[in-house]
């Protein structure tokens, strides 16, 4: 027997109102969701503890990743920041969001800054910064780990002030064409701006690079 398409319908609409009439609803399925296992890592000592001043360069630094909106997709920007003067120590830019990313930008730190072991690396929990790669990078170079508590950006609160100051001062309610344009303008925002000119309260109405000039 084959059931015509008017007759399912008129059946349905019966059964939803008799339904309807004793009170009943249907139940729908069921979804049923992929689990993935949380890949393990061992949480860092929070060493720095919300004390965001040094007396000396190449203490502490702080890192932390954001991403930047183009009409190609997502652009991500990781960089380190030394809490001592501010200055962006290194970065590096990406369309992916790896372990790669942060490896460069420390890399890069680490060849213009040539920091001595026992450096302070300050870091979130995500999974770039707790991969086992960029723990033996800093292991090679003899820095300790530190890392701000499950959920808390107040313990990195440094990198959170300078990401807020790059998109409200380079790019408000803007997007950029390519990630190459982005990546471009914010080459020149950090190195010809950031840097050496921006004045920052916290040191002495000076810029980053002029602070350490005064003060190292």
């Amino acid at each position: 027997m084959v059931l015509k398409r008017h007759n399912i319908d008129v059946n349905t609409k019966r059964i939803q109102k008799i339904m309807r009439n004793v009170g009943l609803i249907a139940k729908g399925a069921g979804k049923r969701y992929r689990k993935f296992a949380k890949r393990k890592y061992e949480a860092k000592e929070n060493i720095l503890n919300r004390v965001f001043k040094t007396d000396k360069k190449n203490i502490v630094w702080v890192g932390d990743i954001t991403y930047i909106p183009t009409r190609q997709g997502f652009l991500y920007l990781s960089v380190f920041i030394d809490i001592f003067s501010r200055k962006v120590t290194g970065w590096s830019m990406s369309k992916r969001i790896n372990q790669n990313l942060v490896i460069t930008t420390l890399n890069q730190a680490i060849g213009r800054e040539r920091p001595k072991a026992g450096l302070i690396i300050h870091t979130d929990r995500g999974s770039q910064y707790t991969s086992k790669a960029f723990e033996k990078e800093l292991l090679f170079h003899g820095f300790k780990h530190s890392m701000s508590g499950k959920g808390n950006p107040y313990d990195n609160a440094v990198m959170e002030s300078f990401y807020r100051t790059l998109k409200r001062e380079l790019i408000p309610d803007y997007v950029y064409d390519t990630r190459e344009q982005a990546q471009m303008e914010i080459f020149k925002y950090i190195e010809t701006y950031y840097n050496t000119k921006r004045i920052h309260s916290t040191l002495d109405f000076l810029s980053p690079i002029e602070y350490e000039i005064k003060y190292s």
